[in-house]
């Protein structure tokens, strides 16, 4: 019944259940343990993961590969990354997943050299990273400014490993450039992309060109425009727009964008570039 509930997105029904078990004396098996770590992940309560641990520990039930990983990813998503990793480390099996889950946790928590490590060690063991692992590495990457390091994940990940980049990747790649100032490269990955830019990537670009003062007139019109085609009605668009109009001395678009921005019915107020105006 636990298994049920957990599969059927309901875990606090699942804890129900097993809180009805403890009262009633019934032992959990290793299955029944995998599922109550999924509703503890799901629900974020690592307090009681935790006590699902202290059982384990306590009975001395063998840490096999599912029931470790449940227990590992219970940590991760919780962000106690600390615990993740010595569940890892402790894990006599480990399968990709629960390599996955590792390297993303650290990736995802300020841990980006370690994650990057913890890749090595995964090639070296035989097995393949996956589309997810490379994610987390890529991010971690662009928050460390290891631009070559990101590049040769990038490579590697399509030429050794055989795995076609997915909008997440590509908007990895644009993040790390975009961060590092290389912002005509960032571009070229944008227009050689196999499929549209999405507005999160495009949003990604533009960040990077006003934060590190790169304002090419014709970059940002082939941008404005992809932006507009594919979210047309989303008012946040065309007050970036507008900005960028703002950046490049077009006060003219910028006031057309303005019009546009009232009719889309956005109330936000502009940023420096329309206080410098009225300077």
């Amino acid at each position: 019944m636990i298994s049920s509930y957990v599969d059927g997105n309901l875990p606090s029904d699942a804890m129900g259940v097993f809180k009805k078990m403890k009262l009633a004396n019934e032992k959990e098996t290793s299955i029944t343990l995998v599922s109550l770590l999924s509703a503890c992940t799901s629900l974020l309560n690592a307090r009681l993961g935790e006590s699902i641990h202290s059982q384990i520990l306590t009975h001395g039930i063998e840490l096999h590969v599912g029931l470790g990983t449940a227990l590992l990813q219970m940590y991760a998503k919780c962000a106690h990354v600390e615990k993740a990793f010595h569940i890892f480390n402790i894990m006599s099996a480990k399968n990709l997943r629960s390599w996955t889950i590792t390297i993303s946790a650290l990736a995802d928590n300020g841990h980006g050299e370690e994650a990057i490590s913890l890749l090595s060690r995964m090639e070296k063991s035989g097995l393949r990273p996956d589309s997810l692992s490379f994610s987390a590495i890529l991010s971690a990457c662009g928050h460390l400014d290891l631009v070559d390091k990101g590049r040769d994940l990038f490579r590697r990940m399509t030429s050794v490993h055989d795995i076609r980049p997915s909008m997440e990747h590509y908007g990895c790649m644009v993040d790390l450039l975009g961060r590092a100032g290389k912002i005509e490269e960032a571009y070229q990955v944008i227009m050689h992309m196999p499929m549209e830019p999405n507005s999160v990537i495009l949003r990604s670009f533009i960040s990077a060109c006003k934060q590190h003062e790169r304002i090419v007139p014709h970059i940002n019109e082939n941008l404005k425009e992809i932006l507009h085609r594919i979210e047309p009605d989303i008012a946040a668009n065309y007050v970036l727009a507008a900005n960028m109009s703002s950046n490049q001395g077009n006060w003219d678009d910028a006031d057309g964008l303005q019009t546009c921005i009232k009719e889309k019915g956005s109330k936000k107020v502009f940023g420096c570039s329309w206080v410098q105006r009225l300077i």
